[in-house]
């Protein structure tokens, strides 16, 4: 199993960018397919962006598609989202997380991910 840390969350003003890293401990990072999701105040946790293990296939939601990049590092065990153009509706506590080979049906929602991080703060002020 992996047990994925967040960092790189802040405060940044709207149309600024900011990196996140996750680093996901454990054995075979590069057998888990590695996912983003966030959640804001009130809101449930949704679906950000995610990426494949193997061929490294990558998938976002429409809301963050053209402004948020993910990658992988799995020599580092690394995955890092990307996030340019933010607006406030970005503001969310957003968490890395893990599962084996790929999400169940490949349904790319929370309760497909079975490894969490702790969650990291992002603040984007208008």
């Amino acid at each position: 199993q992996v047990q994925p840390v967040e960092s790189g969350g802040g405060l940044v003003q709207t149309g600024g960018s900011l990196s996140l890293s996750c680093t996901a401990s454990g054995h075979t990072f590069s057998r888990y397919t590695m996912g983003w999701f966030r959640q804001g105040p009130g809101n449930e946790r949704e679906f950000v962006a995610a990426i494949r293990w193997g061929d490294d296939r990558t998938y976002y939601a429409d809301s963050v598609k053209g402004r948020f990049t993910i990658s992988r590092d799995n020599a580092k065990s690394t995955v890092t989202l990307q996030m340019n153009s933010l607006n406030t509706e970005d503001t969310a506590v957003y968490y890395c997380a893990a599962v084996l080979f790929d999400p169940y049906n490949n349904d790319f929602t929370a309760q497909s991910f079975d490894y969490w991080g702790q969650g990291t703060q992002v603040t984007v002020s208008s």
